[in-house]
């Protein structure tokens, strides 16, 4: 008579999962948000992990949450795990006949400022699937399938970051506006919602005073904003690394002859050297 006794299971790997990017993040918000699901969803498989460990692994209060001693303990060893599945994944991908390189972008990236650039990409590798996946924060490429994300924001030091331009900033408008002669103050100002201090980083850097520079018409796209601002709505803050075509055909103008610096840069972001494919410093040279 054969024995099949029943084996002792381990939790479920969705709840392991949940709980090491929560534990990396010290955050259910940002854990959901790199998972893709919901912040109750995080804490539903916490609470699972945890029950099945018989034991806490986070703290919850007011302010947030934070590891306690039994998680953190764990922390190490789940971010190596992960990582590890992770590269097995991305060997098990570059297994394919046909290589596929994955791209993540801020959107106002992806629409205006990506385009024409990697159309000079494929033309070189002819061979390769180029994706484009639009997304606000940038990806952790230790971890996601992606092999290069294109983002603007602070300059983080690290090697695997690599500047494109610092973002400088003027208003901008339709040339029927300027023709007008209206006063800046007295225009419509438009805002992007990513960048709602855009103006206010403006007034201050030049000393030019706006009256009511938080108000006017909120947009959640920048690439609206701008057709916003082409069809004369109103003036925009205007990302000169984003409309340099607008600018060239004349179908956005400077509203100012003052221009700042944001602080921010375009950038891009790479995988370590290990976890590059072999075509990705000729992507960036092409791009660039």
């Amino acid at each position: 008579m054969s024995v099949a006794p029943k084996r002792p299971k381990g939790p479920p790997l969705n709840a392991m999962r949940a709980f090491e990017a929560a534990a990396r993040h010290v955050s259910f918000v940002a854990a959901a948000e790199e998972l893709n699901v919901t912040p109750g969803a995080i804490s539903q498989h916490i609470k699972t992990l945890e029950s099945w460990a018989g034991t806490p692994l986070f703290r919850r209060n007011a302010q947030g949450i934070a590891l306690t001693k039994a998680g953190a303990s764990l922390e190490a060893s789940f971010t190596s795990a992960f990582d590890g599945l992770a590269d097995a994944t991305r060997a098990l991908r570059n297994l394919k006949p046909k290589a596929d390189f994955h791209i993540a972008a801020l959107p106002s990236v992806a629409q205006l400022w990506l385009p024409k650039r990697l159309s000079r990409v494929r033309v070189h590798f002819p061979e390769v699937n180029f994706s484009v996946t639009a997304v606000e924060h940038p990806p952790s490429l230790s971890r996601e399938l992606f092999d290069l994300a294109i983002f603007i924001g602070d300059p983080d030091g690290t090697d695997t970051q690599i500047p494109i331009c610092a973002d400088e900033i003027v208003p901008v408008c339709a040339p029927e506006l300027l023709e007008r002669r209206d006063a800046l103050d007295t225009m419509v100002l438009l805002h992007d919602q990513t960048w709602a201090d855009d103006w206010t980083i403006w007034s201050e850097a030049t000393g030019v005073t706006l009256k009511e520079s938080r108000n006017g018409p909120q947009f959640s796209l920048y690439s609206l904003a701008v057709e916003e601002a082409k069809a004369g709505a109103g003036v925009l803050m205007g990302h000169l690394c984003l409309i340099e075509d607008a600018l060239a055909n004349n179908s956005l103008r400077p509203a100012s002859e003052h221009s700042c610096l944001s602080g921010r840069f375009l950038f891009y972001q790479i995988p370590d050297a290990s976890r590059q494919r072999t075509e990705t410093q000729q992507v960036l040279s092409l791009l660039s």
